[in-house]
């Protein structure tokens, strides 16, 4: 069994606001960025990591982010927002 991610976000009120902007919730991005049933993939508009993944009241969310660090526990938010 593969041991749960653990990320360290680092959040801004620009991006807060940006997500909630699209009614998502930092707990919301973190919950799906953490899940270890979301899917890892790529943004096509920017070539950023993302993660698709189900939140707890049933929404799909793609999330996007930077790695920050090398090793790639650090996380800067960058947007998330539901799909269908």
């Amino acid at each position: 069994m593969n041991p749960m991610p653990f990320y360290f976000f680092h959040w801004t009120a620009e991006i807060i606001e940006h997500l909630a902007d699209n009614d998502v919730t930092p707990e919301e991005f973190e919950a799906v960025v953490l899940d270890e049933r979301s899917e890892l993939t790529v943004s096509r508009a920017t070539g950023r990591p993302a993660r698709i993944g189900i939140t707890e009241d049933g929404r799909v969310l793609f999330c996007v982010f930077d790695w920050i660090d090398k090793d790639q526990t650090e996380i800067e938010p960058r947007t998330a927002y539901e799909i269908t």
